[in-house]
């Protein structure tokens, strides 16, 4: 039985990219990017697909770049289109990637952003596959974290620093599995006057509160999926959803988890790693 493995994780391995050369001219690089996903995608999920024009040395035309979550579904691809035309008239060149991966990459794999969790849950589960439920989600004050003060002045600027955390359940109920991961994210900005709540407004500090609370939501979410492992079994893509070992305990506390600034959360930032491309295949 074919067995394949897909992880909320950025994907590496040069056996999930695909390159696709001789792509003629005769569309527009958006009608391109248009029918590869169509192509491509009928065979998985794919975590980035992106087209680019023919270096100025070369025949006009256009590449692409396709990177698959599952290895099993990117060697099904490459074998069933190399040497069709697919949506233009002349045969299409695909192949893997023969690019060797460091092994820090290896070792250091990413989560996926919050956005690429929500869009592979829902391709492999459905709407309806899973669930997730916020246990608790609070602003934690100096009191709990054992300090003294909450602002802190420097040259008569006072600098406030906003600090929430969030335990979130992530469960799939059709498979009776479910994990639980917790996030901790702060934010700290200054202000001139005798007032902290004065010279900011009111307004100010509801719309910083309102952006913290929905960003440890979104990273417990993440940290969570991180745990789930979709085990696709058969010809007929049989999924189950298997759990790493967490523990309920693991999360007594907020202040056990690793602690996230504003600025780590730039979105999409995964892709950014695919600038410099190596057309190396097999």
């Amino acid at each position: 039985m074919e067995v394949d493995i897909l992880e909320f994780k950025v994907p590496v391995d040069n056996n999930k990219t695909l390159f696709v050369w001789d792509i003629q001219p005769s569309h527009t690089e958006d009608q391109i990017y248009e029918g590869l996903y169509s192509v491509f995608s009928s065979y998985g999920p794919l975590y980035l697909l992106k087209v680019c024009p023919n270096a100025p040395l070369n025949p006009p035309g256009f590449y692409a770049l396709i990177k698959f979550y599952s290895a099993a579904q990117a060697l099904k691809a490459q074998r069933q289109t190399d040497g069709c035309p697919l949506f233009q008239n002349s045969p299409l060149k695909v192949r893997l990637s023969s690019k060797q991966t460091p092994h820090f990459l290896l070792d250091s794999s990413r989560p996926l952003s919050h956005a690429r969790c929500l869009e592979l849950a829902n391709h492999c589960l459905g709407f309806n596959g899973w669930t997730s439920d916020i246990i608790t989600l609070k602003e934690l004050t100096n009191e709990e974290e054992g300090e003294e003060e909450e602002e802190e002045e420097e040259g008569g600027v006072r600098r406030r620093r906003l600090r929430f955390g969030c335990l979130l359940q992530l469960s799939f109920p059709h498979h009776g599995q479910m994990t639980r991961a917790a996030a901790v994210v702060e934010d700290s900005f200054t202000c001139a006057g005798e007032d902290s709540f004065t010279c900011t407004g009111p307004d100010v500090l509801i719309q910083k509160r309102c952006r913290l609370q929905k960003q440890v939501r979104e990273k417990a979410l993440v940290q969570a999926f991180t745990a789930v492992l979709l085990i696709l079994l058969g010809i007929n893509t049989l999924i189950t959803v298997h759990i790493t070992g967490y523990k309920y305990s693991d999360y007594c506390s907020f202040y056990w988890v690793k602690e996230f600034s504003w600025s780590d959360f730039a979105p999409d930032e995964e892709e950014g790693d695919d600038e410099d491309w190596d057309l190396t295949v097999s």
